[in-house]
């Protein structure tokens, strides 16, 4: 198989840029001495293609790179993504265009088979500012596919990208992308009602109208009436009772009366 690297001249070129400024392409974090540690800012179809690159290159190494049809498929999967989309082919090459000259991905060509096949760029690479260890990749990737989520979602859809302990272990490593030197990448999310925790989410996406999120969190849910601060402990007593009685049906058990 023969291949090439779109990009690699650029690359080599810039990466002799950074190793001149400070940048140590083989430390768990990038150290910048200039402004080059500058915050990649994503579109909703950019932050997909991304979001794919990586986890297929974590979850299905043998299959990495990706074709364009692959590609294509894992941006409109139905099951682990948030929204769901229907990106055509042109789209998503559009999409791989506009990412390869910001050197965020690369193409490979096999002249053989005439086929290309992609691969990001956007971290964790030999050329790649950004470098996470597998913790905040995994979060990461999660919330450039699934947008805002709390630490127990996070953890409990890792799965082959990340295995986390404990909830305690995955807010750990949320407040590293927080407290990272240079720009953060995470921000924390008021809690919104109805939900136990807070949820974070990336800031690829440029700064986030935090009044805006919670506005729409409070419009998807049903209104219900507040009585002196007990009214949402009664709703979800009201919602558990109704979720036991259905319970009970479904296990042929008659409710006592």
């Amino acid at each position: 198989m023969v291949s090439i690297d779109r990009g690699i001249g650029v690359g080599l070129g810039r990466r002799c840029t950074d190793l001149a400024q400070g940048y140590n392409p083989h430390s768990k974090r990038a150290d910048f001495k200039s402004g080059a540690d500058v915050l990649e800012i994503l579109d909703d179809k950019e932050a997909r293609v991304i979001g794919c690159l990586i986890e297929k290159s974590i979850v299905t190494p043998d299959q990495y790179p990706l074709t364009l049809n692959a590609l294509t498929n894992a941006c409109n999967q139905k099951s682990s993504r948030d929204p769901v989309m229907a990106l055509t082919q042109g789209e998503v090459q559009h999409t791989i265009r506009t990412l390869e000259e910001r050197h965020l991905v690369r193409t490979e060509e096999n002249f053989k088979s005439r086929t290309e096949k992609y691969a990001q760029r956007f971290c964790n690479t030999r050329y790649s500012f950004l470098q996470l260890d597998s913790a905040e990749l995994a979060i990461v990737c999660l919330m450039l596919l699934r947008g805002p989520q709390t630490p127990g979602e996070l953890r409990s859809r890792s799965g082959r990208l990340h295995t986390f302990a404990d909830n305690a272990e995955v807010v750990t490593a949320l407040n590293g992308l927080i407290e990272r030197e240079g720009d953060p990448l995470v921000v924390k999310l008021p809690r919104t009602p109805g939900r136990k925790d807070s949820e974070y989410m990336h800031l690829f996406g440029g700064p986030i109208d935090i009044d805006a999120h919670v506005a729409a969190a409070a419009a998807s849910r049903p209104a219900t009436p507040q009585r002196g601060g007990i009214g949402e402990l009664t709703e979800r007593v009201d919602r558990l009772e109704a979720e036991l009685a259905e319970l009970k049906e479904q296990l042929g058990i008659r409710s006592e009366t």
